[in-house]
């Protein structure tokens, strides 16, 4: 899906529906700092725009592949749910005997299991995953932790750009003060002196040219104050335009990353990274016992053989998941709670999808948008620099 080609079509009005997270998932387009008639600024600004764009066409790709991969797992579902009664008899008969042959293994079942019978399934059935998961989430965990540095770093950096904001404008509304009472002061001498010139008869040639030297020295040292105090607030307003589009961009991320930590702790069903690895080393401990005991189970294996030949007569996508699951072939309430759960699974997705393309990419393609409509004569420049970026981007 390329989001640039649809940046000024019409689109379906959506709710947009995003979890509070400590007020950093909170997009902000703030062009009151923003020099748009400044072709830097405006060109940086816009660019801003479409990074953010970006980023989340990149994201919507990753999103994509899993919820192609829980959608193909639903399917099969429905693919065996909905055989008819004579094959679905089969099939339970294979998932029959692979109960039995495994409620018959008394010596196993009499030992002391390293972790529960649920936990080690759900293992298995991520095992493919949990290399990378793991990795994938260490990696999020630590991001986390970055981005949060980043975001107080830059909030703090803003508070200080705001302060020295208001402390300058302070200086200017001063210094024109100052202005005022100088030039006043030095009017009133200049009469005084008048006043003792023509009506006391009294030598006031020196006093005028101190008055007026006096004056002159004060004006110009306040003037320059004024001028420096003008051109450093110019310097913090960029800033503080710079601070905000760069807050942006992190809010993207920390919204994104939160977002996937959310997901793969419901996932892999753990709170932390450290859990994960713990579980992960367990299964493996108990993976290898129970590969031992296994061995010795021809019976077993042919069984397996049997209901994954049995599967392959059908439509479903991946027959091997089902060895692990024959469970839910038997009893319709684990089916369903296996799918209730590849369901929130299918939905988190989504919302993510829907926050990346509707919130992230859509707030700023309205941006644009506006800023086209709202500043005619630059829509030409501002459609070439995105027509640019849509070029490098692809």
């Amino acid at each position: 899906m390329n989001l640039f080609k649809k940046l000024f079509r019409k689109k379906n009005k959506v709710k947009e529906t995003t979890p509070e997270i400590d007020g950093w998932n909170q997009i902000v387009y703030d062009r009151q700092e923003v020099q748009i008639n400044d072709t830097r600024q405006r060109e940086e600004y816009v660019k801003g725009c479409l990074e953010q764009i970006a980023e989340a066409s990149k994201e919507l790709e990753n999103l994509q592949f899993e919820y192609n991969m829980v959608t193909a797992y639903l399917k099969d579902m429905e693919e065996i749910e909905a055989l008819p009664e004579e094959e679905k008899e089969e099939l339970e008969a294979c998932a029959k005997r692979i109960e039995a042959l495994e409620e018959q293994q008394s010596g196993y079942q009499k030992r002391k299991h390293r972790m529960s019978e649920e936990k080690y399934r759900q293992m298995e059935r991520l095992e493919a995953e949990i290399s990378g998961g793991l990795e994938k989430l260490t990696q999020a965990e630590e991001y986390q932790d970055l981005v949060k540095r980043d975001l107080r770093k830059l909030d703090g950096e803003r508070q200080a750009y705001s302060f020295r904001k208001n402390e300058l404008n302070h200086v200017i509304r001063d210094t024109r003060s100052m202005t005022v009472v100088c030039t006043v002061a030095v009017v009133v001498c200049i009469l005084a002196l008048l006043v003792l010139q023509y009506g006391f008869e009294m030598n006031t040639k020196p006093a005028y040219l101190a008055a007026a030297g006096v004056g002159a020295a004060a004006i110009t040292a306040i003037f320059i104050k004024h001028n420096d105090a003008v051109k450093e607030l110019a310097r913090v307003e960029n800033g503080i335009t710079r601070i905000i589009r760069l807050q942006n961009t992190v809010k993207i991320r920390y919204v994104n990353n939160t977002q996937l930590l959310e997901y793969l702790y419901l996932k892999y069903n753990v709170s932390s990274a450290s859990e994960l690895g713990k579980t992960w080393q367990l299964y493996l401990e108990e993976k290898e016992e129970r590969r031992n005991f296994q061995m010795a189970e021809r019976q077993l294996d042919q069984c397996q053989q049997d209901l994954l030949r049995v599967l392959r007569r059908y439509q479903i996508n991946d027959p091997a998941i089902w060895l692990h699951q024959t469970a839910a072939i038997l009893d319709k309430k684990e089916m369903v709670e296996i799918r209730h759960n590849l369901i929130i699974r299918r939905q988190s997705l989504r919302r993510r999808m829907d926050y990346n393309k509707e919130v992230i990419a859509g707030k700023a393609q309205a941006e644009i948008k506006d800023l086209v409509e709202n500043y005619p004569k630059y829509g030409k420049e501002i459609l070439d620099i995105v027509g640019e970026y849509e070029k490098d981007f692809s």
